[in-house]
């Protein structure tokens, strides 16, 4: 019998952690899978993923830039991935519709409150970018508790409407990119842009940072060592890559397809002796 068949669609997709990351859950409860990084060029996504799932796929995850084009191809959508308006897991259902979930908040909060052990509740935070990461995060971000959101994107347009999608103006403001430099500092500093993933460099001033702040990059990797330089330069307390994110949010999809709860930290710590 052939194992069933999982994959992650994205574009590029060749850096993916994925493939490895689901084989040592598998490994965790001897679970025979093949798991396989598609490359899917936008115009391409949907007629790939039905490919897929027409091919027996049990399971795909679904990274950039595909992940509002995924939640808008699902016929079902969870209550996380309605939120978010994006989604970066999709599962077949009995009928053969497909199911869309988002396990970007949840992996995130949980990597930063329980790996690192950093309580959200009263921070006062920053998050730097309006895009798909962006909206995939401020929900469990709010309900973790942080005191105040301040959305700050390169087009103050996306901002204004993430921040309207979120419907809570006591807690949520945006601000202007070039007002970066006047707007005080923040003690949780969130990176959501893709400028990491195109090799650009963000040219954030220093003030942002508070006395305590953590700041996190939603990348991992090369992707996100500008931001981390930068923060660590700033004398950051705490700065960390969303490596962890990446485990959780696997963690939780490996969840959704097997009824098992893998152990996140021992691969947790495999990744991070390879990589840095």
């Amino acid at each position: 019998m052939n194992p069933a068949q999982f994959a992650v669609f994205g574009h590029p997709i060749g850096h993916s952690l994925s493939p490895q990351i689901h084989q040592a859950f598998a490994r965790q409860f001897g679970i025979e899978l093949d798991y396989r990084a598609i490359d899917a060029e936008p115009a391409a996504f949907v007629a790939e993923v039905r490919r897929f799932f027409a091919d027996a796929g049990r399971g795909a995850n679904v990274t950039l830039p595909h992940k509002a084009a995924a939640f808008a191809l699902a016929d079902e959508r969870s209550e996380a991935a309605t939120r978010a308006g994006s989604a970066n897991v999709l599962t077949p259902l009995s009928d053969g519709r497909l199911a869309a979930h988002n396990t970007d908040g949840a992996g995130m909060v949980r990597d930063i409150t329980e790996r690192h052990s950093v309580d959200l509740r009263g921070h006062t935070a920053l998050l730097l970018g309006a895009g798909g990461a962006a909206h995939g995060v401020v929900g469990s971000l709010l309900d973790a508790g942080v005191g105040t959101l301040t959305i700050v994107n390169r087009s103050p347009e996306a901002a204004d409407a993430l921040a309207d999608a979120i419907g809570d103006p006591a807690r949520v403001h945006t601000r202007y990119w070039q007002d970066l430099s006047a707007i005080g500092s923040y003690d949780l500093i969130l990176n959501a842009t893709s400028a990491g993933v195109l090799g650009a460099s963000l040219q954030l001033p220093f003030s942002l940072v508070g006395a305590r702040a953590l700041c996190y990059d939603l990348s991992y990797g090369a992707a996100a060592s500008s931001f981390l330089a930068w923060a660590k330069t700033a004398g950051a307390r705490y700065a960390f890559d969303g490596l962890g994110m990446l485990l959780e949010t696997a963690a939780d999809a490996f969840e959704l397809w097997h009824g098992k709860r893998p152990d996140t930290e021992p691969v947790y710590q495999s990744l991070r002796r390879q990589h840095g």
